[in-house]
């Protein structure tokens, strides 16, 4: 599967998948959905985020 929001690059948190132009990693999304968060309250706390990269974090 080609992702448009998800990267992974050694350079950055060890070459975790994060979100393009972030260093918001893909297991944090999941860890604080898991927690109870939603995809709207993720996006409030980070708006340089968008709704559709949170959303191809959880693929």
């Amino acid at each position: 599967m080609v992702f448009k929001h998800i990267v992974s690059n050694p350079a950055i948190l060890g070459g975790k998948p994060v979100i393009k132009g972030s260093r918001i990693s893909v297991q944090l999304i999941l860890e604080w959905m898991a927690s109870g968060a939603t995809i709207q309250n993720i996006v409030k706390k980070y708006p340089h985020i968008s709704e559709e990269a949170v959303k191809e974090a959880l693929l």
